[in-house]
């Protein structure tokens, strides 16, 4: 039989899968960092084996591949669990599609490799990633207890609306870190992913603006924004921090661990970022559905909130 929404065990274990998630994230930043997407010439095995010598860039590459087993199998619990306990049919038709977004990502990696990294299959695999990271985000968010109790209307009457400011500024980080996995993997220059962080830090900066003005009284937006509006700052220092220690390292044979650092930490704060503005993207979004429907809400009050 099917539990209240906001089960405590099911929203424990979206929060652990968001952070293997976003671990996995890392781990895939480490292998490109390291050059050591071809470390495991095999695939599903490595050499053969379950585990093989973890030395060398075997240590990245078929870790990485530890991480996404762990992050494949809690999302397989978690969608396993959905369905059996969540009475939301949209909810776990979301959590059926974070387990294929899983699987794909799993099978492009695995092209990757047998296919000698492809580079639009590796910016494709980067960018599911993401795709999988906002997912996770998402059902943690839908299987908290806040989610399905009722919430202050949202009442913003300026232009753009807030909610499509929030969704404008998604997949302007979203292109952005397309453009970065290009760059990582050398498909594009850097001119396309300066001209984005352009556009990305106009975005946000409003966005910031917006929360600062618009909801004195909605502590939990505010706060979501003032952590967005760290971030951008904390990736454009990332980013100028990798461009010019790339510069100062481009003559080593070997990748500097200095780079290595510098661009995985620049991975995983935009994968932050994103994972940022998307969760407030949906608050906005819930809490828009709320005012349209406090109306009906006022004038029948057994109704309870969705």
């Amino acid at each position: 039989m099917k539990t209240q929404e906001g089960s405590v065990w099911l929203h424990g274990l979206a929060v652990v899968t968001a952070g293997a998630t976003f671990l996995l994230i890392i781990a895939g930043a480490l292998v490109v960092g390291n050059e050591a997407g071809l470390s495991v010439p095999d695939w599903p095995l490595s050499y053969g084996t379950w585990m093989p010598p973890m030395e060398g860039g075997i240590f990245y590459e078929h870790g990485h591949r530890m991480v996404a087993t762990f992050a494949g199998l809690l999302t397989t619990v978690l969608a396993a669990g959905l369905w059996w306990k969540e009475p939301r049919r949209w909810v776990r038709r979301v959590g059926l599609a974070a387990l294929l977004a899983v699987l794909v990502q799993g099978l492009l990696g695995g092209i990757t490799v047998l296919y000698l990294l492809p580079t639009p299959v590796s910016v494709g695999h980067a960018c599911l990633a993401q795709i999988f990271f906002c997912l996770t985000l998402s059902l943690a968010l839908f299987t908290s207890p806040g989610w399905g109790s009722p919430t202050e209307p949202l009442r913003d009457d300026r232009v753009p609306a807030f909610r499509h400011l929030a969704a404008a500024t998604t997949v302007a980080v979203f292109l952005q870190l397309l453009l970065g996995a290009a760059l990582r993997h050398k498909a594009l220059g850097l001119t396309p992913h300066l001209v984005g962080a352009g556009v990305v830090s106009f975005f946000v900066g409003w966005l910031v603006v917006r929360v600062r003005t618009s909801f004195e009284s909605r502590n939990a937006l505010r706060r979501l924004g003032w952590a967005i509006g760290a971030l951008l700052v904390v990736q454009l220092g990332l980013g100028i921090a990798s461009y010019f220690i790339r510069v100062a390292t481009q003559g080593a044979v070997q990748p500097q661990i200095s780079v290595v650092l510098i661009t995985t930490a620049h991975v995983a704060a935009g994968a932050l970022l994103l994972g940022g503005v998307w969760s407030l993207t949906l608050l906005v979004y819930r809490a828009d559905e709320a005012a349209s429907k406090a109306p009906s809400f006022a004038n029948s009050p057994q109704k309870t909130w969705a």
